[in-house]
């Protein structure tokens, strides 16, 4: 079965979601490429969300711009897991970089007590990551416990049926340890198709919904 993921920002949109949506990755400031939604945001976003079975994952970045962070913003990340952890989530988006865009596996490994087990998706940071030390992340990621990877496939923001080749290699070498979800480009028009071509388990993306689809009340 596909996992179709919408990506919101905020609980806007939030009640125009259609049947086909199973997952959504709840986000402030997608402008920057989505930041921490606040306490509020996600409280009323779980209610809303669990009221139809439809599963949260909080995205936990404290701003935008890169993804190396210091001694002050792992607090800050720290603190906003255990608030989402407490407001229900049900999986936790966040991505981690050294400077030399490598898996910081130090700095995730201090936030994880705070995750108490809750599922981790490690965003399109994952991009950033040098296309041949990308399999080694995927083994790190394993690892440490993430159960999902969101990637466009390459870092620039090309077409994604650009780097359909690079997303089948990762599926494949994946092998099923976890997941695998397409996203940046991905439409309610191409999701089947670039599936189908990728082999990934699901899709990712701010305009996946079904536009003639009954809608939610």
């Amino acid at each position: 079965m596909i996992i179709k993921e919408f990506c919101a920002e905020n609980t806007t949109r939030l009640n125009q979601l259609d049947d086909t949506i199973k997952r959504v990755e709840l986000c402030d400031n997608l402008a920057v490429g989505g930041t921490t939604p606040s306490y509020g945001v996600i409280k009323e976003a779980a209610r809303y969300l669990h009221e139809k079975s439809i599963a949260l994952a909080t995205m936990i970045r404290p701003r935008g711009g890169n993804f190396v962070y210091n001694d002050s913003e792992l607090r800050i990340m720290e603190d906003d897991i255990l608030r989402a952890v407490e407001l229900e989530s049900d999986s936790l988006v966040l991505g981690l970089l050294t400077e030399d865009n490598l898996i910081d596996q130090d700095a995730i490994e201090q936030l994880l007590p705070a995750t108490q087990g809750l599922p981790l998706v490690f965003h399109m940071a994952f991009d950033h990551i040098p296309l041949d030390q990308q399999t080694e992340a995927i083994d790190q990621l394993v690892d440490l416990g993430f159960t999902r990877i969101l990637t466009h496939g390459s870092a620039q923001n090309n077409p994604i049926t650009e780097n359909i080749t690079h997303l089948k290699d990762l599926v494949e070498y994946a092998d099923g340890r976890i997941e695998i979800m397409i996203g940046g480009g991905v439409t309610a028009e191409n999701y089947q198709d670039l599936i189908k071509q990728t082999g990934a388990q699901a899709a990712h993306g701010t305009k996946i919904m079904e536009k003639k689809k009954k809608m939610r009340t």
